[in-house]
This record gives structure tokens, C-alpha cells and sequence, in this order.
């Protein structure tokens, strides 16, 4: 469906802050940075350079897209409370964890994912490069360019607090301590002492879950061989206990398995430090501490990644 006169179109532009601008953020001046990063023995150079690209590109891309419609930038930081309107076209020009983290904030809006430095970044996400990006955005606008579905997870405390993820959900303690619940899918239920719990969706099973799989895979002696990666917009999710520890008052038997119709749940018995945090933000997080319920399951919205 064409999204209307690009007059009337709100483009927003997803950027995050550089390597190099964190050290200024830590260092308050470039030189500090430099001076940081030289006393360590690292080359400031690379830092430079990478962000001086970057610059340029995000430059560029809001140049392309300004006859296009009105542009709005935004930080990554501020995702977390940016209202995207139903009828917006995003754009997110990063690394491929940019994409991820954007997605999880839309309800259906196309994301085009733009890769600012393809000599470094692979860029999974990235289709694109800021010299596509005019062609691409006003064929987005016209309603004439395909995307891919993503499907994304869900997880929901018993306040009503929900984080949707769209590469995988850790639920388990902020720091490196013993994960305390019980776990529930279907009729098997039993208390977990465990390092946390990761779920899975299809675009997130090359990440984080493929990692674990494959090395308790190694550790049972059946070789490292990674399962096959699920479809992005796979109709259920998986899930995977870290590290669980069997123990007169812990079980480790549901350690692995597949939510779909029937979600699965979770009840700390964790007194402080329990979390929920979505796609490796972990500063985006919910509290997860004694008493509450998670319920995780398939989430209604889906994204949209433009191809």
C-alpha cells in the first residue's frame, strides 16, 4: 500500500553513537580519547576513521531522503520512548544490532537497513547502501518494494509490563549469580537454579541460542554442527536454560524446547537482581524479582524488514 504523497511522509533516520563518541562521552575531549586509547597501545586511528565514514554517511542519507518526505532523526538511546506513527517509514543505518534493536519498537512500519561501511561491517541486515537509499526509500513510499516478516517474542509480567524482542529474550539475574524460578511449559514444571534462561526467535537463532546449542552440543561429545537456522518468521520460538544446576531443590530436566500455542512461563523466587532484557540491551530492562510471572509467547506484531 503507497504511504501517500512523499510530502506528507514521515522518514525517521535511526542512527547510534560512534565507538568515538562514547570515548568523548567517558573522556569529555577527543584528544583524553586519543590519549586513553595511544597509552593502551591501540591504534586512535581506526576509532577516527570508522566514525568520520559513519558521519559522513548518516549525512548523506538524510540528504538522500529529505525530497523525499520529512526527516526525523533520532538516536538509538532514545528508542525507547520515540512514537513511531503507523504510516512512517523507518530507516536504520548501523551495524546489523541497530536493525534488531528498531524493529522491536515498530507495529508493521517498513525498515530499510542501511550498512554505512560495507568494507567493515558484514551487515546481515544492511541490504542497502546510502547510495541506494533514495531509489529504495521512494519505492518503499510507492508501495512497490517487497519485505520480509520478522516475528518477534514477547514477554509479559503479571503488572502488565511487556518487552518485546526480536532477536532473543534473557530472563535470569543482572550480574553473575545463580538464576532462582520455576519454569512452566505445558504440564512439566520444576525449580531451576540456573545462569538464566534464553529465548529464541528465528532471526535470533544464528545469534545467542546457536552459541549455546553448539557448545552443549560439544560438551555431550556430538560436535560443534550448529542446528538448522529457523525461518525469521517461524510461527514459534525456542528456548534454552544456561548453565542449569541440578540440586535437591533444582531440577534440570526442561532445559530446552519450543514455545508456540502454548507460551511458557516463569515465576522468580529471585530477591533482587532478576531481569528481563530484550536483544542485548541490557540497560532496557524489566525487574524480575520474587513473585512476579513472565509469561513469554509468539507476539502479535510483526516487522517488516524492506528487500
Amino acid at each position: 500500500m503507497s504511504q501517500g504523497p512523499a510530502s506528507e511522509t514521515r522518514i525517521v533516520l535511526v542512527r547510534r553513537r560512534t565507538r568515538l563518541e562514547d570515548l568523548i562521552a567517558r573522556y569529555n575531549t577527543a584528544s583524553q580519547a586519543r590519549f586513553y586509547v595511544e597509552h593502551l597501545g591501540a591504534d586512535f586511528s581506526d576509532y577516527q576513521n570508522e566514525h568520520d565514514r559513519y558521519v559522513a554517511a548518516v549525512r548523506a542519507a538524510e540528504e538522500a531522503l529529505r525530497d523525499l518526505g520529512r526527516v526525523h532523526p533520532i538516536d538509538r538511546a532514545y528508542l525507547p520512548n520515540y512514537l513511531f506513527g503507523p504510516r512512517d517509514v523507518v530507516v536504520a543505518i548501523g551495524q546489523d544490532g541497530l536493525v534488531a534493536n528498531t524493529v522491536k519498537y515498530l507495529d508493521g512500519q517498513p525498515l530499510i537497513g542501511v550498512n554505512p561501511d560495507p568494507e567493515r561491517w558484514d551487515g546481515v541486515l544492511l541490504p542497502f547502501s546510502v547510495e541506494d537509499l533514495a531509489t529504495v526509500a521512494r519505492e518503499v513510499i510507492a508501495g512497490r518494494r517487497r519485505h520480509r516478516e520478522i516475528t518477534m517474542a514477547k514477554g509479559v509480567l503479571t503488572d502488565g509490563q511487556v518487552l518485546h524482542a526480536v532477536n532473543d529474550l534473557f530472563i535470569g539475574p543482572r550480574s553473575h549469580t545463580s538464576a532462582r524460578y520455576r519454569i512452566r511449559l505445558g504440564d512439566h514444571e520444576e525449580a531451576q537454579s540456573s545462569s538464566g534462561v534464553i529465548v529464541s526467535t528465528g532471526l535470533g537463532s544464528t545469534g545467542w541460542y546457536k552459541s549455546l546449542v553448539a557448545g552443549a552440543a560439544a560438551l555431550n561429545g556430538r560436535g560443534a554442527a550448529p542446528e538448522k537456522p529457523m525461518p525469521w518468521d517461524a510461527e514459534y520460538l525456542v528456548f534454552t536454560v544456561r548453565e542449569p544446576f541440578p540440586s535437591r531443590s533444582s531440577a534440570a530436566t526442561l532445559v530446552h524446547g519450543r514455545v508456540d500455542r502454548q507460551p511458557l512461563e516463569l515465576v522468580s523466587q529471585m530477591p533482587e537482581h532478576g531481569v528481563v532484557f530484550s536483544d542485548g540491551i541490557e540497560q532496557d530492562f524489566i525487574a524480575f524479582n520474587a513473585g512476579a510471572t513472565l509469561t513469554v509467547s509468539v507476539a502479535e506484531r510483526r516487522g517488516r524488514l524492506v528487500i
